[in-house]
């Protein structure tokens, strides 16, 4: 199936809903059992030009084609555009925005994974704070301070080195082996919980699942990971000039799919078994679920993804 989109004057890619609807079986409402459907997500785009594009329902394709429009939408002489990808572990936010940099001439990418703090920083924080912290992944295990380093260097066209992080020994890779990016057009930061604000203090309460029920009993380790998308997070979250948002059909596709990546990383001392991802993937649930039901309506454009990756339905910011 082909996916019928439309330009507007800005490049943001307009959805035909009721192709959508149809296609996908989702007569009515966009929710799905696992979180709440944004009202924006029913709206279509306004200023619809009369080009029609026939699209392939990758989402790299749709990404991609939407950036390329954005940026020359800009005036040459325009800083770098910062654009933000947010979408759950295994989604192929890597994937797509190695198709973006190939693509777009120019492109510096790079990954709020990139950003780990190493094993011994971790462990710092399980030992101050709260033993789940030792986990990479969640808010307070990244190096913020880093990243807006970097962001800020490739912003002001200075020559910079992008951090690389190695999921197969769980540790930064040397400084050697990081890129050097000099006058980027475009910046792409791709990562699981990007954008996402803090929950309400009340919706921190209740836990999600039995790692929450089990080990964060009192709730600190939430809170914790809550308090640095109100502190040092927002500060990162402020750079994106746009905000490209994936989402999938529950949870346990997440799952799936993180396991898959897993076992594509090959063999190496922190690759993790299956149990161990469902495990790993626990840590994620809570603002991976906030993450789909607060994010479009502050994205620019969300992609709703099949099992299979491919696209299930398309709205822009309306």
């Amino acid at each position: 199936m082909a996916v019928a989109v439309a330009l507007n004057p800005e490049g943001v890619m307009l959805a035909q809903a009721s192709i959508h609807l149809r296609a996908r079986g989702q007569a009515g409402s966009l929710a799905r059992p696992w979180m709440l459907a944004s009202a924006s997500m029913t709206r279509v785009g306004k200023d619809v030009t009369t080009a029609m594009l026939s699209t392939p329902t990758d989402a790299a394709t749709l990404v991609t084609s939407t950036i390329a429009a954005w940026i020359a939408a800009r005036p040459a002489a325009a800083p770098p555009l910062v654009v933000g990808l947010c979408a759950p572990q295994g989604a192929g936010k890597s994937t797509i925005a190695a198709a973006v940099a190939a693509a777009v001439p120019g492109t510096a990418k790079l990954s709020l994974d990139d950003l780990y703090l190493n094993v011994a920083a971790r462990a710092r924080l399980a030992a101050t704070v709260h033993p789940l912290l030792r986990t990479r992944g969640v808010p307070g295990t990244h190096d913020v301070a880093l990243g807006l380093s970097v962001i800020a260097d490739l912003v002001a066209v200075v020559p910079v080195a992008l951090p690389r992080f190695d999921k197969t020994t769980d540790a930064p890779r040397t400084v050697d082996d990081w890129p050097v990016v000099t006058a980027p057009r475009l910046i792409v930061l791709e990562g699981w919980c990007l954008g996402v604000p803090p929950e309400p203090a009340t919706a921190l309460a209740a836990p999600v699942n039995a790692l929450e029920a089990g080990e964060d009993a009192d709730g600190v380790w939430r809170g914790f990971v809550n308090a640095q998308l109100a502190g040092p997070y927002r500060a990162l979250w402020a750079c994106l000039d746009r905000l490209i948002v994936l989402r999938a059909p529950d949870f346990a596709t997440v799952v799936g799919w993180r396991t898959a990546a897993e076992a594509a990383l090959g063999p190496g001392p922190a690759v993790m078994t299956p149990a161990a991802v469902a495990r790993f993937c626990a840590h994620y649930e809570r603002l991976t679920r906030h993450a789909a039901a607060v994010l479009p309506d502050r994205a620019d454009l969300v992609i709703d993804l099949a099992a299979d990756r491919t696209v299930a339905f398309v709205a822009p910011r309306g």
